[in-house]
């Protein structure tokens, strides 16, 4: 863990330089078609990873307050650091995933690229070289403060992507469902829900009490849209009320299963 800057000079803790700077990339993505934070907001990240998306939010507003979910011990502690660095009681940590039951889980720790610990490894497993495309895009397509990637010819994405994955764990975590820290914080509103957990979306949104779901009022999912699960996913948040639903990949992802969902009530 060091401490570096972003883009803009803020500074965070990383477990990886190059890949904090990669999430704050994404975070500019999750923040489009209408989803918004603003003074007041009560926000939810599940699947924090170092908590980028936790720190541009707190910036978004006066009194912005995020809760960030991450239940890999390595990531969570460079998260609190996060938390620490943005002061006020901000950023609340809480060292455990989201799911559809209260539980424990071995989890993937990928000490080369933490962001992609999961508890589903399977589905790289299943396409083998979902990953190096998903790695071959974002060489061609990087961050305005990464084009430095352009140069690199993309015929050694295969081995980029191998060393990523390298020296992989086993971790054992602990799972919860939304609606149980809901109830135990006592929040009466979620003004924006980010989920992206790596393959556990699902399970994380069938986590969400009927009684809660009016309380949610815009998410952004990433989804991977296996066996129909982006089609699973819409409609789903269709029936709890969500009446403006949208699907996009991010430039350089777009040959992968990988899709940004946003829903918002109007």
């Amino acid at each position: 863990m060091r401490k570096i800057n972003l883009v803009d000079g803020t500074p965070v803790f990383a477990l990886r330089a190059a890949e904090a700077k990669m999430l704050d990339h994404h975070v500019e993505g999750y923040l489009t078609n209408g989803i918004q934070i603003n003074d007041g907001d009560v926000v939810l990240d599940v699947g924090a990873n170092i908590g980028v998306f936790g720190v541009r939010a707190a910036q978004k507003g006066k009194n912005v307050r995020v809760y960030c979910f991450e239940p890999i011990p390595d990531i969570a502690d460079t998260l609190e650091k996060n938390a620490e660095l943005i002061g006020g009681g901000q950023i609340t940590v809480c060292r455990y995933g989201i799911s559809n039951e209260n539980t424990q889980a071995e989890f993937t720790y990928f000490p080369n690229t933490p962001a992609l610990s999961t508890l589903h490894p399977e589905q790289w497993d299943v396409d083998p070289t979902a990953f190096q495309r998903a790695v071959k895009g974002t060489m061609k397509n990087p961050p305005e403060n990464m084009k430095w990637m352009k140069w690199i010819p993309t015929i050694f994405s295969g081995l980029i992507a191998k060393q990523l994955v390298k020296g992989r764990k086993k971790v054992s975590c602990s799972l919860r469902t939304l609606s149980s820290f809901i109830a135990e914080h006592n929040l009466d509103r979620i003004d924006l829900l980010k989920i992206d957990c790596e393959g556990a979306e699902w399970s994380a949104l069938n986590g969400i009490e009927a009684a809660d779901w009016a309380k949610i009022n815009s998410l952004v999912v990433e989804v991977h849209d296996t066996d129909g699960r982006l089609n699973k996913v819409k409609d789903l948040l269709t029936q709890k009320g969500f009446n403006q639903l949208h699907s996009e990949s991010e430039s350089g992802l777009e040959g992968t299963a990988m899709f940004n969902l946003f829903a918002l009530r109007l």
